[in-house]
């Protein structure tokens, strides 16, 4: 695998490049898939054996808000469900710069309050994502709470990407361990999904967001990944706040490696430490 350089690549040919990427990932045996559409966003469901009916992961996908699908989600998401026993939709929702902030946003909590129309309760409801995805996911978090709807029973968050800015102090100290991302790379593809001016809104950068109410996140991140501080700051945030939440920082590990199940061991032993929170999570009966 090769990182996708962002200064010469344009948008198409990053969404290609990574496709053909993620197809180098198995996706376990066992697993059916079926397509749909949700809340107007092409989607698919991914079902391991003998699933629980009433019971969802909703899984964000990564991608810079520019890049990502079913395809090339495949893979990691069915290595979840695996473990977990738990089917899974996976949303296509918006990309820019087709479509920029908060096109993203919208479609995220439009499809969340899908599936409650659909009849899951929000309690039997998981909420994933990684990288983008898991700043989408605290987004929606945030404007369903604004809303005064019901949040779903559990999160978690894989190496989220939280701060448009770049502010994090992990920038900086993990520039040269990194090695998939530069901080100056990073700015270019936020350019594609915002303007300069809407970097620190909340909903952009939710480490700026009041972080009250909200159900329990889960966070794993990588040590040597330049957002590194993106899943600290959230996590003392939600702490500050009154909240629930766990954060596993992993040495030695990179952006989303839990994408490399099942050839990387740290990766295999992170999924299974998802599983683990998640189960007792759906099972749980709350008044």
């Amino acid at each position: 695998f090769r990182s996708i350089d962002a200064h010469t690549a344009n948008v198409q040919a990053m969404r290609r490049g990574w496709h053909t990427m993620s197809q180098r990932l198995p996706v376990p045996r066992g697993i059916t898939r079926t397509t749909a559409v949700i809340a107007s966003c092409d989607a698919e469901w991914l079902e391991p054996p003998a699933a629980p009916d009433g019971k969802v992961l909703l899984y964000f996908h990564g991608g810079a808000y520019l890049m990502g699908s079913c395809a090339t989600h495949r893979p990691l998401v069915s290595q979840v469900i695996r473990a977990s026993g738990v089917r899974a939709l996976v949303p296509e929702y918006r990309l820019a710069p087709e479509h920029p902030f908060p096109a993203a946003i919208d479609d995220a909590t439009a499809i969340y309050r899908a599936l409650l129309a659909d009849g899951y309760a929000p309690d039997d409801i998981v909420v994933g994502g990684d990288s983008a995805g898991g700043g989408l996911t605290i987004a929606m978090l945030l404007t369903l709470r604004n809303c005064d709807e019901p949040l779903p029973g559990f999160v978690f968050l894989l190496s989220p990407w939280l701060d448009l800015t770049g502010a994090g102090e992990s920038m900086r100290t993990r520039a040269d361990r990194d090695p998939w991302f530069q901080p100056d790379a990073m700015h270019l593809v936020a350019d594609y999904y915002c303007r300069e001016d809407q970097r620190s809104d909340p909903r952009a950068s939710p480490v700026f967001a009041d972080l009250h109410g909200l159900p329990p996140v889960f966070i794993q991140v990588g040590e040597d990944e330049i957002l590194l501080s993106d899943s600290t700051r959230l996590a003392d945030g939600i702490t500050a706040a009154g909240g629930e939440v766990e954060i596993e920082v992993w040495r030695d590990m990179w952006h989303v490696f839990q994408a490399f199940a099942p050839y990387v061991p740290e990766a295999q032993r992170a999924i299974a430490g998802i599983a683990r929170r998640m189960q007792p999570a759906l099972a749980a009966q709350r008044t």
